[in-house]
């Protein structure tokens, strides 16, 4: 495969279903990446190679694309939790793209002051790619979208018989089948995706607290969601310094509270509150449910 720079095969204790007989097979999570600018050649930031993951022996399922949070490289992301969500059925995607800039550094001070509109507009940036802002040096290429389109259109070129096709319709990403979710900066830009966009499911771990003026959130949080609220998570650890600001996002968002997780374990060890609901392995059930349509209905 053209631009594949790693692959392994791990072994999990998951059960898959035979596709002859049936019965439970041993599921082979493989893992390799891909280096964005080998999909796109405009690329030149932000060139930390994207993680894919999916089990060989599953039939295949709905794809997870999970955007990290600030200076996040995507090869060392939660690899436990993306193994919950191959359990599940999906096929994972942890994205590289320009984290390096934080929304809540940038919208801030005298510069929020004058632009109360300045998240939303930094959002817009980096995840459509329309040049609204020069205070990050995010171009047209490097947007999320863009980044995701160009994986899929070469993943489907390079590697014919694993069905990557199914993602992308008239070449475009086929939102429907695919779930959006990150954490921390990552999870703002995925339920900024879902706003304006319908996707299959949004999962957001953390994500974000964006403000319009000291003290109050952004306006974009209020804005109507073209996906539908029952398709929308939250989550969040009850011990994070912003963690009363993140739920008052949710809320606005319109995510219902049954579907807002306030995380209360310990913390783990060398750890901090505001990565538990990706990294502690002891939410595991909870991965399970918010990861529970990864397979297709008739699967």
């Amino acid at each position: 495969m053209t631009g594949l720079i790693l692959i392994s095969l791990l072994s999990s204790c998951a059960a898959a279903q035979d596709a002859e007989t049936g019965a439970p097979s041993e599921a082979i999570i493989s893992e390799f990446m891909i280096v964005p600018s080998v999909t796109d050649s405009r690329i030149s930031l932000a060139n930390d190679p994207h993680l894919i993951m999916y089990d060989v022996n599953a039939p295949q399922g709905k794809l997870l694309l999970f955007l990290p949070g600030t200076n996040g490289i995507p090869e060392r992301g939660p690899k436990k939790l993306f193994e919950a969500a191959v359990e599940q059925g999906y096929r994972v995607i942890n994205l590289a793209y320009n984290t390096k800039q934080a929304v809540a550094r940038i919208c801030r001070g005298e510069t929020l002051a004058n632009d109360s509109d300045c998240t939303e507009k930094m959002r817009t940036q980096r995840v459509f790619g329309d040049q609204l802002m020069t205070l990050i040096p995010d171009e047209p290429q490097d947007a999320i979208v863009n980044r995701l389109e160009k994986l899929l259109t070469h993943l489907a070129s390079t590697d014919a018989d694993g069905g990557w096709n199914a993602y992308l319709k008239s070449g475009q990403p086929n939102w429907d089948i695919i779930s959006v979710t990150g954490q921390s900066q990552g999870g703002g830009m995925a339920a900024f995706i879902a706003k304006k966009i319908e996707v299959n499911r949004v999962i957001d771990f953390s994500g974000g607290w964006d403000f319009s003026a000291p003290k109050t959130i952004a306006k974009w949080y209020y804005n109507d969601s073209v996906t539908p609220p029952g398709r929308w998570y939250g989550t969040y650890h009850s011990q994070e310094p912003m963690a009363q600001t993140i739920d008052e996002t949710y809320k606005a968002m319109g995510i219902p509270e049954s579907q807002i997780y306030s995380l209360s374990k310990d913390v783990q060890e060398g750890r901090k509150a505001h990565s538990q609901g990706v990294r502690n392995t002891e939410y595991s059930d909870l991965w399970a449910t918010l990861f529970a349509d990864g397979k297709f209905n008739d699967q």
